[in-house]
């Protein structure tokens, strides 16, 4: 892990980028180097993202099918001051002042340098005031009745508070990073930090059917915390 960091390691990040491949390289590139980081795969993807959660910085690919990065970042610009950094494959200058234009912070033309992208980032976030990244409104996703404080990592069923294991409690802090967005039992496997193995596959299964027990009105018939048929599963807020 990099060290240079200068006290942006905490900052989260919105990777909104249509190729899968990429998407995830630069989420595992720039969780190396110590950020919190959530991917999106198109634009409606982040709306949604952005709903539920707040970031520090946008990393946003212009060529998307749908709604491209330019009209995303033009219409977050409306409500939104989150600094934004446009990635896109054309590099010419029209490009590059049609992205400031839509209310862009910066502009990387593809193919980059990871340890280009990373300089970038970490120079937008000098710029933004450290209240601006520290003091946030608390961050929550609402499930019917139940809510999940994603700032103070807690459980509530009204003014009830529900406790949850530490595991529980891990699951919950990854499907809410990738709320709308399967994530695959080997993948909560590693993130959980638990090893391989089908055997650990199956404690998450475990681990699924409890959490589900105080998320769901019917634990036997999944709401919010769904599973994906050959995706793993799904945490899926209000």
């Amino acid at each position: 892990m990099m060290s240079t960091l200068d006290g942006h390691g905490e900052a989260h990040l919105l990777v909104v980028d249509d190729d899968q491949r990429i998407r995830q390289l630069l989420q595992k590139y720039l969780a190396r180097n110590g950020f919190l980081v959530t991917g999106a795969r198109d634009a409606a993807h982040a709306r949604r993202l952005l709903a539920g959660l707040e970031f520090d910085m946008l990393i946003i690919d212009i060529m998307m099918p749908g709604e491209d990065g330019f009209s995303l970042t033009q219409d977050l610009r409306r409500t939104l001051t989150t600094p934004i950094l446009l990635l896109t494959a054309r590099g010419d200058a029209d490009d590059r002042i049609k992205g400031l234009e839509m209310g862009a912070d910066d502009y990387l033309a593809k193919p980059f340098e990871p340890k280009e992208l990373l300089l970038r980032v970490n120079a937008i976030l000098r710029r933004v005031p450290k209240t601006d990244i520290v003091v946030e409104p608390p961050k929550t996703l609402q499930m019917a009745d139940v809510r999940y404080d994603v700032t103070r990592s807690e459980l509530w069923r009204g003014d009830e508070r529900i406790r949850l294991t530490a595991t529980e409690n891990a699951l919950m802090k990854i499907f809410a990073a990738n709320a709308h967005e399967s994530v695959t039992r080997a993948q909560l496997v590693n993130d959980l930090g638990k090893g391989d193995g089908s055997a650990q596959e199956r404690a998450i299964d475990v681990q699924i059917t409890r959490l589900r027990r105080k998320l769901e009105a019917d634990p036997k018939q999944p709401r919010y915390l769904q599973t994906v048929r050959g995706a793993g599963y799904m945490l899926a807020p209000d």
